[in-house]
């Protein structure tokens, strides 16, 4: 039947016809607050997994740099979620509930940790030390890693303004290296300008928590004023380390590192602090 009015036609529709109608615009509308974490995660895959080439092709650090293209490809799963029309209207809304908590609980400790970590970006220590304890990384077959040597040369400044300063070089040997962190760090302070007979070695360490328990071996650690020299981004957890192990007087360090690197180093050392604190460490 139609009726027609001032010029234009209108319609009706039988009643089933328009319930579908109906339902498919509500769906429609439904949608549209997915399109933006949609969009967002599709672009943090795609930049995490570009970035995870970067590292790839730069050479360095670990297989750690892995994890970007684990977070990339996990974003890029989440998109196709949000995009999926079916699904979204199918799955539970408890189910929604619960992955909305768990991610926003897991923003926060992340975000917590790293503001943590950021507090010992500019950690300067002032003159006079007892001792200066350089904590190992890696050593590769043509001389230190370029976190090393950032350290090294931190730790050699320091010590050429302190010249009643001992060092303290920590650091064992990886599966990777052809000799002991500590070995190729002395020799290394010493090329800098530091007398022989001022360089401690401990060469059995693994990890930062070794370092600090066996470097406090070579030390009075209640009475001793300790300089931690080690990278911006792992300052945090050397000292909160240091003072678990009974450094009374510990102060840090922070040597550079690459700019480019930082969120891969952050991200690592989130799950460091993560780790150690399990641990009982921190």
């Amino acid at each position: 039947m139609i009726k027609r009015r001032k010029g234009y036609e209108k319609t009706l529709v039988p009643v089933e016809r328009s319930r579908r109608i109906i339902f498919l615009d509500k769906r429609g509308r439904r949608l549209k607050r997915y399109s933006v974490p949609a969009g967002i995660f599709g672009i943090l895959g795609a930049v995490c997994i570009c970035y995870c080439g970067g590292i790839a092709l730069a050479g360095f650090g670990t297989y750690f740099f892995l994890i970007w293209g684990g977070i990339g490809c996990g974003c890029l799963m989440l998109r196709a979620m949000f995009r999926n029309e079916k699904l979204m209207i199918a799955m539970p809304g408890w189910i929604k509930v619960t992955g909305i908590g768990v991610f926003a609980a897991g923003l926060l400790l992340f975000c917590t940790v790293e503001g943590l970590i950021l507090t010992g970006y500019e950690a300067k220590a002032a003159g006079g030390a007892d001792y200066c304890v350089v904590l190992g990384a890696q050593w590769k077959k043509d001389g230190p890693g370029e976190a090393l040597r950032k350290r090294l040369d931190e730790a050699a400044a320091y010590l050429t303004e302190n010249p009643d300063t001992r060092a303290v070089v920590s650091g064992g040997q990886g599966a990777d290296e052809a000799i002991t962190e500590a070995a190729g760090m002395r020799e290394y302070l010493i090329r800098a300008g530091i007398e022989p007979e001022r360089i401690l070695t401990e060469d059995r360490s693994a990890n930062t928590y070794e370092n600090l328990v066996f470097s406090g071996e070579l030390l009075d650690r209640k009475q001793d004023r300790v300089v931690i020299v080690t990278n911006n981004f792992h300052v945090f957890r050397a000292l909160a380390i240091a003072k678990k192990q009974g450094y009374a007087h510990a102060e840090g360090l922070a040597a550079d590192s690459l700019p480019g690197m930082a969120p891969h180093n952050l991200l690592r050392e989130f799950f460091g602090v993560v780790k150690d604190f399990f641990a009982g460490n921190l």
